[in-house]
């Protein structure tokens, strides 16, 4: 409980794991206030969007639960977040720590805020929360510093879109969408004439874009990183046998289909021991206090 705790009311901490704040600091205590503290996000490049906030904590609880209450708002226009407030819980179980939040906010910009906070911030707003807390878990539980899990996020997430992307783009474009000649040989050495083996070819497209999907949708499963991996070697050496010349050509079979093995690779290494916004309960089991009036 003191290790969570801290990770949370610490700002050198608590900036470490929550995706959502670049910047926390507490500000200087005035007698017969709350403790005030400086929030800061970068949203884009070269756009910083700072506010403040006001924390009031409860460590003790006779239940052996502690909470934690904050309040916050931005006078700054560019921020969609006009004012919020919200809490955190932390609940002793049999076997760890329940750790919950819940917060709310009211945006503005009046009904285009409404409508963009709806469509888009809203959703951003509840994976990061739910990815930031996963980070925690892990840093908790098993030790990884959260900027290590960050990095393994960001490279797994890469070798998924490289290994989908080349999936996808090799289905889509020159099989569905073209049907390059390059594609064709490979059926009619079959024996397919080439109305047939334009369709094949427009076939096999197809089942690469859904494999490039299903890569995607079972990111965190081995199975399509493993396939890929096999079947790589496979295709190359495939067409290297339909077509000597396509070995020789700018961004061949060899060395499109070694990159993107070994894309498949780093995704199975980084698979595990991530950080996932998927894995946190995003509704809690029971029914839980309501924020409060926003100020």
């Amino acid at each position: 409980m003191d290790a969570l705790w801290d990770a949370t009311q610490e700002p050198a901490l608590h900036r470490r794991w929550d995706v959502r704040f670049g910047e926390i600091e507490y500000l200087p205590m005035v007698d017969g206030e709350p403790r005030q503290f400086r929030y800061a996000t970068t949203v884009a490049p070269g756009l910083t969007i700072a506010g403040t906030g006001e924390s009031l904590g409860e460590r003790d609880r006779p239940d052996g639960s502690r909470w934690s209450g904050l309040k916050f708002w931005a006078n700054d226009w560019r921020s969609l977040i006009d004012a919020g407030a919200g809490y955190w819980r932390y609940v002793p179980t049999d076997d760890g720590i329940r750790f919950l939040t819940r917060y709310d906010y009211r945006p503005r910009w009046g009904r285009f805020g409404e409508w963009l906070d709806r469509v888009l911030c809203r959703p951003i707003f509840g994976w990061a929360t739910a990815w930031s807390f996963d980070r925690l878990r892990i840093w908790l539980e098993e030790g990884t510093p959260p900027e290590q899990s960050r990095n393994q996020a960001v490279a797994h997430a890469a070798a998924v879109a490289g290994v989908a992307g080349t999936w996808v783009y090799h289905g889509l474009v020159p099989k569905l969408w073209k049907v390059d000649a390059d594609e064709l040989p490979f059926w009619t050495a079959l024996g397919a004439g080439t109305l047939v083996a334009r369709a094949a070819v427009r076939a096999t497209g197809v089942a690469e874009i859904a494999f490039g999907a299903a890569t995607v949708q079972s990111s965190g499963r081995r199975w399509p990183f493993v396939a890929t991996v096999v079947a790589m070697p496979a295709l190359a050496i495939g067409a290297g046998v339909t077509d000597r010349r396509l070995l020789t050509k700018a961004f061949n079979p060899v060395s499109l289909n070694w990159a993107t093995g070994a894309l498949a690779v780093v995704a199975l290494a980084t698979r595990s021991g991530r950080p996932s916004g998927r894995i946190p309960l995003r509704s809690a089991p029971d029914r839980q206090p309501d924020v409060g009036a926003l100020p």
